[in-house]
């Protein structure tokens, strides 16, 4: 069997065909069209086109996404895809079966499957890409909540006095876009120019510039990781996104969390942080183990 599976993502959509026993038959990435919903149809479709024959499409993007009706009720960092009924215009572009999920979630559902999950009850996953991504597992279940939303912690509002916006909402001030922009102002440099390999190249050489954007960065998640252990009591927070395979980040977060322990007047359970076992390929891997269970 071949299956088309697309991580749709803020910047980049990745895509794989892949058969029933997970293996990557080919792979490659494409920009993530800015301005449309029929953009994305049509970039999908060329995709589809130049890997014929296939079996079927499976589908990891952001955003609040209802599988059944194949919808997204949400579109996340994409928000031309609000209200958008993806699936069934997908279908008439590309006519095989399709299944559809929330990003984060899929990659929930690998860790939980085989990963950096496997072995709890309880996790959640935390995915940084142009934005932040959220799956909770409970009971070794994906829990999706009663608008198909749980786990959506982009929408967290960091700032009491603000309402939910671009500056105040978790996903647009921990996303690594952010990181990003904050090394570029304090270097002077124009945030299109600067991405996260050259922030992570300027912490491996020490730059104080660097060290200090990090760390602003990684308290503001640790905050966040703190309050979401002290309401879910999950056993498990599994790093992912491209960002989670620099071990300074990780580092740094398991860190900043320490750190909150420690001046915490308060007896907490402490949230145990580990990266995603699949990386960069864990939305991937998820969105095919959903189509097999909505195509078994």
């Amino acid at each position: 069997m071949r299956v088309l599976v697309l991580d749709i993502g803020g910047t980049f959509t990745k895509y794989a065909c892949m058969d029933e026993a997970m293996r990557f038959l080919e792979r490659g990435k494409i920009p993530t069209p800015q301005d449309s919903r029929e953009s994305l149809i049509e970039a999908l479709g060329q995709i589809y086109d130049g890997l014929l024959p296939l079996d079927g499409i499976a589908l990891a993007m952001p955003g609040i996404i209802d599988p059944e009706q194949g919808c997204c009720r949400m579109g996340g960092a994409l928000r031309y895809n609000d209200g958008f009924f993806l699936r069934q215009a997908l279908y008439r572009r590309c006519p095989v079966r399709i299944c559809m999920e929330n990003d984060a979630k899929c990659a929930a559902l690998a860790e939980a499957a085989a990963g950096s999950l496997q072995d709890v009850d309880d996790g959640f996953v935390l995915i940084f890409g142009t934005m932040i991504g959220g799956g909770y597992i409970k009971d070794r279940k994906l829990h999706r909540g009663r608008h198909c939303s749980a786990g959506e912690v982009s929408y967290i509002v960091t700032d009491r006095d603000s309402m939910a916006g671009p500056d105040t909402i978790w996903g647009t001030r921990c996303g690594t876009p952010y990181l990003c922009r904050l090394y570029a102002e304090r270097i002077g440099a124009d945030p299109r120019e600067v991405d996260g390999v050259q922030v992570f190249e300027a912490v491996a050489r020490r730059d104080p510039d660097a060290l200090d954007c990090l760390e602003r960065f990684t308290k503001e998640i640790a905050v966040q990781i703190f309050n979401l252990q002290t309401v879910l009591d999950v056993e498990r927070f599994a790093i992912g996104g491209g960002i989670s395979a620099q071990p300074a980040f990780l580092q740094a977060i398991r860190d900043q969390l320490q750190a909150l322990y420690r001046r915490c007047p308060y007896t907490v359970p402490q949230a145990e942080v580990v990266a995603c076992a699949f990386q960069n390929d864990a939305n991937l891997i998820g969105a095919l183990q959903c189509f097999f269970r909505a195509y078994p």
